[in-house]
């Protein structure tokens, strides 16, 4: 029975990221649901990008740039 408790704990353990780099422990997921809403509806607007303000377009503009394929030759 100990050598159980002691193999299930250690599964259990084994299993947890501790590491802070990790998506899970810096994902605000609100704040992702909020910004998803405002793309996409800045998304419905790309048709025509002067109706655009300018806050949308620089979301729009930041997605765009996080979708391309290109290398971030900034680093």
């Amino acid at each position: 029975m100990r050598s159980f408790l002691i193999i299930f704990f250690s599964l259990i353990i084994s299993n947890c990221s501790l590491n802070k780099d990790s998506q899970y422990w810096t994902e605000n997921s609100i704040e992702t649901k909020t910004n998803q809403k405002k793309l996409n509806e800045i998304l419905k607007k790309a048709d025509d990008i002067t109706s655009m303000t300018l806050e949308e377009y620089e979301i729009y503009i930041d997605d765009y740039t996080k979708k391309s394929k290109y290398p971030d030759i900034s680093k």
